[in-house]
């Protein structure tokens, strides 16, 4: 895959004090995980679909009695603060708890009404082994995504986690051996990218499921696409914050805290906060006031990430936008920096067409909702975005123009493991979670009898 294979190591972002390091599996290694999820496979799809549940509804009831020390891990290795780690494992462990409750439901039969000459059904019947490339800033909810939908379905998988949370992959295995899941029907790998390659072109693989950078979606994507093999994708995004109207401090701070949640690290986070003309000044004002206020900073996931956000602001500073606050970079090699506000940012910056990864509220002013929309939708990426009024019906009327999979009216974010999470252009394709996540790795068989 022609990508630098970074260690597998624990590093502390708070101190850069490297804290443990793992060796990267070995080929036999990998060809052993591969028999062992396809002989698995065989045995797991046959295993009656009640002690399926049964096993899923255990690993969510797992996850909520360790919160606290998956918390510390993720804490360690990438700074999440350690009530946002808690958060974290216990909604991760309500999705495996929704798929335990609503996966009958999910996966029964769905008949053809308008056939004649016998009975016609759709049936959902699982696929065989899966691979799994997650990133490490949500260590345990992007699991839980890919993973408790397809144990309930019957398929395996192999789960390659990001280099830099191996603690974190470990305690997720550790609880899927707890909980009942058998040898083979989960299995974590410190695997390469040569190793990667290797297991999508493998034909025990049936498809593969990424979330991460346009990079690492882009280059998995051919790779399978090559291989004839399905693959789900949950890449970037900059989502917008469009403000109509209403009361600027208070979406302000609604805007902040959805900002600076995860110190920015989310795909789906507000990244380009647009507001209209008559409440810019006073949001932009009430977002400055709270960044000087914000006392509990945690660092970024390294040290590397701090430093391209710190350039990525820089340019834009350097090319005439306005760093109102923040944007500190902490000494090295910490991962400290502190969240920030830019205004004036325009086409030509870095921080117009990229994504920026981090604590970093940009804020465009607009004279219309058209402009809103125009704005909104001048991006690459199309994950989520939200829009705010007073007036519901005008919120819903440009909500219903944004060019985005996930799009809200007066909240940031709809989310909970019934609600499905994906994105458009170059935010990827597939979903996870809700109805349509466990839809993605299932063969829908027509079944068919004659009418005797």
């Amino acid at each position: 895959m022609s990508i630098i294979q970074p260690p597998y190591q624990s590093l502390d972002p708070a101190t850069g004090e490297v804290i443990a390091k793992f060796k990267t599996a070995t080929d036999d290694q990998v060809a052993t995980a591969l028999a062992t999820a396809d002989a698995a496979y065989r045995s797991w799809r046959d295993e009656p679909l009640e002690n399926r549940l049964e096993v899923v509804r255990t690993v969510g009831r797992l996850l909520r009695e360790r919160a606290d020390d998956l918390a510390a891990l993720a804490q360690l290795e990438m700074g999440k603060k350690r009530n946002a780690g808690n958060e974290e494992a216990e909604f991760s462990g309500s999705i495996f708890e929704f798929y335990a409750d609503q996966g009958a439901k999910l996966l029964a039969d769905e008949p053809i009404p308008t056939f004649s000459g016998g009975t016609a059904v759709v049936q959902r019947r699982p696929v065989g082994a899966l691979l799994g490339v997650m990133p490490w800033n949500y260590p345990f909810y992007q699991i839980a995504r890919f993973a408790a939908p397809n144990l309930v379905v019957g398929n395996t998988i192999l789960l390659k986690h990001a280099e830099s949370v191996p603690q974190c992959a470990l305690a997720m295995a550790e609880i899927m051996r707890d909980a009942g899941v058998p040898d083979g029907v989960y299995t974590n790998l410190f695997a390469t990218f040569d190793q990667v390659q290797t297991m999508i072109e493998d034909p025990r693989v049936q498809g593969v499921s990424v979330t991460g950078s346009e990079r690492a979606g882009a280059t998995v994507a051919a790779i399978a696409g090559r291989a004839l093999k399905k693959c789900v994708l949950e890449l970037g995004g900059s989502d917008p914050f469009i403000v109509l109207d209403g009361n600027s401090r208070e979406l302000a701070r609604t805007a902040w805290e959805f900002r600076t949640s995860n110190m920015g690290q989310a795909c789906n986070s507000n990244k380009r906060m647009i507001v209209l003309h008559e409440l810019y000044d006073e949001f932009v004002s009430e977002l400055v006031s709270l960044a000087d206020q914000q006392s509990d900073i945690a660092p970024m996931s390294s040290r590397a990430a701090a430093e391209n956000l710190a350039a990525q602001v820089a340019d834009a500073v350097d090319k005439g936008a306005t760093l109102h606050v923040g944007g500190v970079l902490g000494d090295a090699p910490t991962a400290f920096y502190t969240p920030a506000v830019l205004t004036g940012v325009s086409p030509g910056m870095r921080a117009y067409t990229e994504e920026l990864f981090g604590p970093v509220a940009v804020v465009y002013s607009v004279g219309t909702d058209d402009e809103a929309v125009e704005l909104a939708n001048s991006t690459v990426y199309g994950l989520g975005g939200a829009v705010f009024s007073t007036d519901t019906a005008r919120a819903e009327a440009v909500a219903r123009r944004i060019d985005a999979g996930m799009v809200n009216v007066n909240m940031p974010s709809g989310q909970g493991p019934d609600i499905p999470f994906g994105g458009v252009k170059r935010s990827g394709f597939g979903r996870e979670l809700g109805a349509l996540g466990i839809d993605e790795f299932v063969n829908k068989q027509i079944y068919v009898v004659a009418e005797s």
